[in-house]
Order: structure tokens, then C-alpha cells, then sequence
């Protein structure tokens, strides 16, 4: 595949609920310095490190540097279908996103109704591993309204074309992940030595912004009326606004940042 290219299966919005489209390709580019492509997925937006950014690194405590290794230790964690743990994650994802229907597999044409690309959900999370799961699960255990009205496109004038929230889910993991350059050993960014201050306050913290930035990303989404060849576009602007909020002066958690208001429970 060109690293400049990549489909996903899109979403059309019906008066009586969504129907599967065909597969879409894409040849947006991708922010330079990204990783272009989760396996076939959206095109992720991974901001290419400013030079100024390169020259600093910010020192943490002791607690900063203990949360920050155990966020990296879930972030290491790939997704492995044949593990018990990680299947019985994914059946309780789909019992809380879809609790009136019976799944019938793991691998199962169903998984298109959740925004998947194809019947096997495993193949979706290259990019994002185990995490990007357990950032979904948390979503729809703490935000039940706001993850339901994302996964059925509740709210808002719709694109006759939408963005697929599965796989959206794995592209918001895997941006959040570089925003807060949280692979390197000591943050290079003030935007991730932030962060790091609240994740030593809360072990949820990356979890609970991942929320907020689909929230977030959605907002943007209807604000921008935009379909799904937009969608790198939508994404870029997300994390802009995550940044200038986490920067903000009188944010002292991630309940504070405006756009946590935009969350409902």
C-alpha cells in the first residue's frame, strides 16, 4: 500500500438507522511525520516534532515517573485475540454498546454495526493495541449517553457519509498517544509534562481525555459539516484545540477543560 493512501469502510446515515457503505479510498496525505495508516484504517494524525521541541526534555517526580511507566506498560500491550482477557473485553464492549442484541462470534458480520472494518475486530487494532480497547470500554462505562449518541449517530445534522466509530476510536488512541509523546522516557513537549501532572493525580487520565477528545472530535465534526474524506482534517483540528485547552492557565484537572463539558454521563 502507498503510505499515502488507505481506505475504511464508511457509514451511511438512512432515515431508519445506518447502512454499510462500500469501501472508500482515500488519497489525502497524511501529517508529515505520521505513520500515515492504522493497518487499513482512517489516516492518523501524527504531528511531525517541531525542532524546538527536540532540545528539552522535562524532569518529572518520582509519582510523575511511576504513572507515566505504567501508561506506557498499557500502551505496549498489543491486542491478541487469543487471549481470554482480551476476547472476553471485546464481547463486553459489544454488551454495552449494543445490550438488546446477542453477538454471535468474535468474528461476526455484526461488527460493522459498531463501526469495524470488516467481521474480525482484531485486525482494527494494529495501530492502537489493547489500549485502544480499554479506552472504549471506559467510554461506554462512564459516558454511557455520550457513547451512545457517537455509536449511533444520535446528535446533530449527519453527513449522508460517517466517519466509522470503531475505527475512529483506534485513530483517537493512537493521535492522543503522540500528542502527548507519551513512548518517550521524559515528556520533550509542555503539552505532554501537563498531562503527566494530571495523570499522576488520576490513573484515569488518559482515558478520561480520550473521551473528551471524542466528544471532541465529533463537535468539530458537525461543526465542519464534513464527510469522510475529511476526516484527517477534523482530527488535526481536534488535537489543536485539545492542546490550546491543556495549556490553558486555570486547569488544574481534566474535568476543568472546557471541553469535558461537552461529555454526558
Amino acid at each position: 500500500m502507498d503510505d499515502r493512501e488507505g481506505s475504511f469502510v464508511a457509514v451511511r446515515r438512512i432515515s431508519q438507522g445506518l447502512e454499510r457503505g462500500s469501501v472508500y479510498n482515500s488519497s489525502s496525505e497524511g501529517v508529515p511525520g505520521s505513520a500515515a495508516w492504522l493497518g487499513r484504517g482512517l489516516s492518523c494524525v501524527c504531528a511531525q516534532r517541531r525542532d524546538s521541541d527536540t532540545h528539552s526534555t522535562f524532569d518529572l517526580t518520582p509519582a510523575q515517573e511511576e504513572s507515566l511507566q505504567s501508561l506506557q506498560n498499557r500502551i505496549d500491550v498489543a491486542y491478541d485475540s487469543t487471549i481470554p482477557l482480551h476476547q472476553e473485553a471485546l464481547r463486553d464492549l459489544w454488551k454495552l454498546a449494543f445490550p438488546e442484541e446477542e453477538l454471535h462470534g468474535l468474528i461476526s458480520e455484526q461488527w460493522k454495526e459498531m463501526g469495524w472494518q470488516g467481521k474480525d475486530p482484531s485486525t482494527d487494532f494494529r495501530g492502537g493495541g489493547f489500549i485502544s480497547l480499554e479506552n472504549l470500554l471506559y467510554f461506554a462505562r462512564n459516558f454511557q449517553k455520550s457513547f451512545q449518541d457517537l455509536l449511533r449517530k444520535q446528535v446533530g445534522d449527519r453527513s449522508v457519509w460517517e466517519y466509522p466509530f470503531a475505527v475512529a476510536g483506534i485513530n483517537l488512541t493512537f493521535m492522543l498517544i503522540q500528542m502527548l509523546d507519551l513512548e518517550a522516557v521524559k515528556p520533550r513537549t509542555v503539552v505532554g509534562a501537563t498531562f503527566l501532572k494530571f495523570l499522576s493525580e488520576n490513573e484515569s487520565a488518559f482515558d478520561l481525555l480520550y473521551c473528551i477528545a471524542f466528544k471532541l472530535m465529533d463537535q468539530q465534526w458537525l461543526s465542519m459539516r464534513a464527510s469522510y474524506m475529511e476526516f484527517n482534517t477534523v482530527m488535526k483540528s481536534t488535537r489543536r484545540q485539545l492542546e490550546r485547552e491543556l495549556m490553558l492557565d486555570d486547569i488544574m484537572h481534566l474535568e476543568d477543560l472546557p471541553s469535558y463539558a461537552l461529555l454526558s454521563q
